[in-house]
């Protein structure tokens, strides 16, 4: 009698242990789920900039990326991006890709994706709104999501440039094709002689090593990047779990290259599950200031 009482006690705390594991890993699936995915974190980073022209002193800029409508990113928290977004104020709007999802259910509901998306996205009221490709955008259908997002008022840059003026001043923005699916080209989309800084859009941030190298990458202020979510998990003293291709050596936050610096947005959206922990969806407002 007495030898069974401590195996009794421990298959006991044995259950109670795999019940309590049980518990907390289905918690923090819920949690990671359902609350941290749609937990907005609006993050302001002021952005000097070298002879910043005086009339965008202050000029608001809020960055968007990885929407990921609609495998896993509902509609009503794409419109609660929106309307946080809209009440920000912002002079410009910059989506920086992944519009939807490349996968298993994109065959399904690609089309009816990408025309929702866009539908809430003309609801900014920026009044001037912008955007590149990402690498599920190009590999589901990029010509389709080129022209649904024009059609519905949101000019997409494929290696291309064009001035942003306030006031006698200008800024010259810049997008470039998808570096990880498709045919990126910096000598097509950084302008030669530029009269204002310059400001690009790239999907991946680890293609800022080519934009550094590149012969006009000297030219180049700010650079702004997704892709990455973050890493979508991020445990404590560990970082995150999964990083993809050209989104590991910049997961997220800022970098300086000399003159550039390079800013790694967070996403709205996941992919492969629909879960983030430590790594809320962001809205990044960035306000140019003269350095």
């Amino acid at each position: 009698m007495p030898d069974s009482a401590p195996t009794q006690s421990s298959r006991f705390t044995r259950r109670n242990f795999l019940i309590g594991a049980g518990t907390t890993a289905a918690g923090l699936a819920l949690y990671s789920g359902e609350i941290a995915r749609h937990e907005i974190d609006i993050v302001a980073r002021p952005i000097a900039i070298p002879n910043l022209p005086a009339p965008f002193h202050g000029y608001r800029i809020i960055q968007l990326s990885d929407i990921h409508l609609d495998e896993y990113t509902e509609p009503f928290f794409l419109e609660r991006i929106v309307h946080h977004t809209n009440a920000l104020a912002p002079d410009l709007v910059l989506l920086t890709g992944d519009f939807i999802t490349h996968g298993s259910l994109t065959f399904l509901a690609g089309d009816y994706s990408i025309r929702r998306c866009a539908e809430i996205l003309t609801t900014l009221t920026a009044p001037l709104r912008y955007a590149i490709l990402g690498n599920h955008d190009v590999a589901f259908n990029g010509p389709l999501v080129i022209k649904t997002l024009t059609a519905h008022g949101i000019p997409v840059l494929i290696n291309q440039y064009l001035p942003i003026e306030r006031n006698g001043a200008r800024l010259w923005l810049c997008g470039v094709d998808d570096p990880g699916e498709s045919h990126p080209d910096l000598d097509l989309t950084l302008p030669a002689n530029p009269d204002g800084p310059v400001l690009l859009m790239a999907h991946e941030p680890d293609f800022a090593d080519n934009v550094v190298a590149h012969p006009r990458g000297h030219l180049v202020d700010l650079m702004l990047s997704g892709h990455s979510h973050g890493g979508q998990v991020r445990l404590p003293f560990l970082g995150p779990l999964i990083l993809p291709p050209l989104g590991e050596k910049y997961p997220e936050g800022l970098y300086r290259f000399n003159r550039m610096q390079l800013y790694v947005n967070r996403g709205i959206g996941t992919v492969g599950l629909p879960f983030r922990l430590n790594c809320p969806p962001e809205i990044t407002v960035i306000t140019l200031n003269p350095a």
